[in-house]
Formats: structure tokens, sequence, C-alpha cells
């Protein structure tokens, strides 16, 4: 397994999630990660959520991603497929609205999620930001539905540990909930860490990827 860096500088960041938490829990390391790295400027795009919830997103990606911009829309949860148009004019408006500065790289949930909204956004995404590197991430879930990944992001053991401090943190909302556990997230760290010779690490799908050839000599 050889590794493919990001090219150093500014990078222009796009995290897109159907819900509150979407995002920290599937790329939170990955995010403290680039904080490491420095230079990046990074919108958050939220496509349903109550007060409570949204309150929650902007506080959590402050603390993910200092600085970061925060966009958020009302849409109902859980029946993202039924407003088809609604979301594909929510991110068509975010992309006219971040066009003189568009993303390089989005993160985005994966178009085999079995969580009908996930996935709506996992088939919307590429058709809007088609010259972005896409990076669909997982979330674990009741369903069942993880799958083997194509790409890694290692997280250093610190981060990771990190990510979940501030995952209880930032969403007390879904604190109670049986999924919602420090060793599921750690769990699944160190598992995608193993697979890619990592302590920890975020697994991604990639569907589409462009190699550029440096010249010979």
């Amino acid at each position: 397994m050889i590794g493919l860096a990001l090219p150093a500088g500014r990078l222009r960041l796009l995290c897109v999630a159907a819900h509150p938490d979407d995002v920290e829990i599937a790329c939170g390391g990955t995010l403290l990660e680039l904080g490491v790295r420095g230079g990046v400027r990074a919108t958050f795009a939220t496509l349903t959520g109550s007060p409570e919830r949204r309150a929650e997103a902007e506080a959590a990606a402050e603390a993910f991603c200092p600085g970061a911009e925060v966009r958020s829309w009302d849409l109902p949860d859980g029946r993202l497929p039924a407003h088809w148009d609604a979301v594909k004019a929510a991110l068509e408006e975010l992309a006219l609205d971040l066009a003189d500065d568009p993303p390089q790289v989005v993160l985005s949930p994966s178009r085999d999620d079995a969580h009908q909204d996930h996935r709506l956004l996992g088939e919307l995404v590429p058709t809007v930001w088609r010259d972005a590197l896409v990076l669909e991430y997982e979330i674990p879930k009741w369903d069942g539905d993880l799958r083997r990944v194509t790409t890694y992001v290692p997280v250093a053991p610190e981060h990771a540990r990190r990510k979940v401090e501030l995952l209880t943190k930032h969403y007390p909302s879904q604190a109670g909930r049986d999924w919602w556990d420090d060793e599921v997230f750690l769990g699944l760290l160190r598992l995608r860490g193993m697979e890619c010779r990592s302590g920890y690490a975020e697994g991604f799908t990639v569907r589409k990827l462009r190699v550029d050839l440096a010249p010979a000599g």
C-alpha cells in the first residue's frame, strides 16, 4: 500500500451531511488531522436538524475545525428522498455560493449507505461537485451496512481519543442512544487503522480519482 498526499498549501474543504453529527462521527479524526496540517478553509453543510441539533452542530464544527463556515437547512429528517428537488436545489445553491472558491475535497455520505437520507446525498453530491475529490464517508449504525472501503486517512492516537471526547461533549442530545458509544467509535477507528497499517484510521470510498504523474527525471 502506498500513500498519496494532498498537495501542500491551502485546502478548500466542504463537509456535507444529512444530519447534525454525521460528519463528526465519520470524519472527526480526519478533521483533527487536517487541523494539524493547517491552511484549511472549511464549510459544513447540513440538510436537516432541529434548532437544538443545529446549535450542537455549529459548536461541534468550531471544535473540530476552528473557523469553519456552517450552513444548514431544515428539511425533514428521514424524508429527504421525498424532497429530492429541494435537496438538489440546496446543493446547487451552495455550489453557486462557493463558486468563487470551490471545494477541492468534499466529504460526503456514501451512496451505499442504508439510511435513505445519507444515500440520496451520496448520489447527488458528485453530480454537483464534479471537479472535486469526493470522499464518501461511513457511519456505524444499527443497520450493519459497513462495507469494504477504498481509501484510508491515518489518525494519530491522540486525535482518535479527542474525536470521541468531542463527540460526547458537543452532542449531548445523542449520548443516551444505544449506538452512541465510545467503544463503537474507537473500535471502527482501530479496525480501519489495522487495515492500513496504522494505529487508527478513518475509511472512505473514492469512486473516481485522477493520478497525475510527474515527468521522469
